[in-house]
């Protein structure tokens, strides 16, 4: 998806304290500085929030965190927060393969990853955000029990997924190749998601634990 550049989206951005400019000043420190001792949930690649923004508002004692690349898209999540009157969500301007500098070992309850780059090109497979080398970043902040949910439309995708999350040290807790036939409970629908659904294709959906922690300064480049 090639976004067109908006010169105002990043001083809005910067004038309202949701939006974390610094990340990488609150490692180890987030619960403090949200003011709060309730769990971290993290979306990979937000989008334009209709999926956070409707958990946040499902489960206002949960702390959420928006992670995009893109101002033209955080934007739209803050106003989306803004909008609902929403104070349990944050937005990171941040690529995601950088992580791992600004969250600490145990720091993140659950992530999710929704609709990510499939990166069909076998050389570019690395890119995947759910590839062992993505998945066992995660590991350096995940607490022992987190989860990742993850959602895609693109089946190989979904295949080799399962296939990294095995190989990484995650216990699958649910599979399910047609999430709206499903007896999966609360499913929160995003743009993707109702775009795909109406062209017939069906969506898949898993949800994996990690079993144990590997405490590392690993990042990636």
């Amino acid at each position: 998806m090639r976004l067109r550049k908006k010169s105002w989206a990043r001083p809005e951005l910067e004038k309202d304290p949701k939006v974390i400019l610094n990340p990488w000043e609150q490692k180890g420190k987030w619960q403090k500085f949200l003011g709060n001792d309730h769990p971290i949930h993290v979306e990979l690649g937000c989008g334009r929030g209709r999926f956070i923004s409707e958990l946040a508002g499902r489960h206002t004692e949960i702390n959420y965190l928006a992670l995009d690349l893109y101002d033209e898209l955080l934007i739209q999540v803050l106003r989306k927060a803004n909008e609902n009157h929403l104070s349990n969500i944050c937005v990171i301007p941040v690529n995601i393969q950088n992580s791992g500098n600004i969250f600490a070992q145990d720091e993140i309850q659950r992530i999710y990853i929704n609709f990510c780059n499939p990166w069909p090109n076998k050389r570019h497979h690395k890119r995947r955000l759910t590839h062992p080398n993505f998945l066992r970043l995660y590991q350096s902040f995940l607490s022992k029990g987190a989860e990742i949910w993850f959602k895609t439309d693109n089946e190989l995708l979904f295949t080799d997924s399962l296939d990294y999350f095995q190989a990484t040290g995650y216990q699958e807790l649910y599979r399910t190749y047609d999430l709206q036939q499903s007896d999966f409970p609360g499913n929160i629908m995003t743009e993707y998601e109702e775009k795909f659904c109406s062209q017939g294709i069906k969506i898949k959906f898993a949800i994996f634990r990690i079993l144990k922690n590997h405490k590392t300064d690993h990042v990636l480049m």
